[in-house]
């Protein structure tokens, strides 16, 4: 498999699910702006919509939507490892999560992103934000994991949403359970193997 990625864009879920289930991958960087390949031949042959992630599969088929990507990585790895079996009510614990992750938190973030956004606008989402960023720690309260004591796709997710809060300056001190969970997740090896590999946590 190869995996298409931005350093510490959202395609950074993919590549620690990647990491985590022990699969053999490659990774090809992706300029987004200019929707080059390192060789400079188009993204966009690979990708029409031009954004990461994207999967290219042993059989040459792609598969782009990070919430699509990391349960197909879930589905080659060990049985339960990154996502409960598929048609239990668990699974669809785990869709619920990806697609909260996706379309409030993810999706809120896009705009301050923009260079060209005004503060007021910029202001809206960073409430939009904290709104949600409230209702997460709520869930984390009590459990180690989003789906409680396993660690799952869904929560290489948030976590990568938690480091753009660095990048934009959130304060994330008034959500405890946040704080832990960032912190658990960020020292598992897997995720340092995918950081480092990124270029975005260097070993002594």
């Amino acid at each position: 498999m190869k995996l298409y990625y931005s350093p510490g864009a959202c395609s950074l879920s993919p590549h620690i699910a990647l990491c985590e289930a022990g699969l053999p991958f490659e990774l090809e960087k992706v300029d987004i702006r200019a929707k080059k390949l390192a060789d400079g031949s188009d993204y966009t042959a690979v990708n029409p919509k031009g954004s990461v992630p994207a999967l290219k599969l042993d059989d040459g088929s792609v598969l782009t939507e990070g919430p699509a990507i990391v349960q197909l990585i879930a589905d080659k790895a060990k049985a339960g490892q990154l996502a409960p079996a598929n048609g239990t009510m668990e699974r669809y614990r785990l869709q619920e999560w990806l697609n909260y992750i996706s379309t409030d938190l993810h999706k809120s973030f896009g705009p301050l992103f923009a260079p060209t956004l005004g503060d007021d606008a910029k202001n809206f989402f960073r409430e939009r934000i904290a709104k949600h960023l409230g209702q997460v720690d709520r869930q984390l309260a009590g459990k180690d994991y989003l789906l409680g004591s396993s660690f799952s796709v869904a929560d290489g997710y948030l976590f990568v949403i938690l480091t753009w809060c660095d990048r934009m300056k959130i304060d994330l001190s008034g959500y405890p359970n946040l704080v832990a969970f960032k912190t658990r997740v960020a020292a598992r090896p897997a995720v340092q193997q995918a950081m480092e590999q990124e270029g975005l946590l260097h070993k002594a």
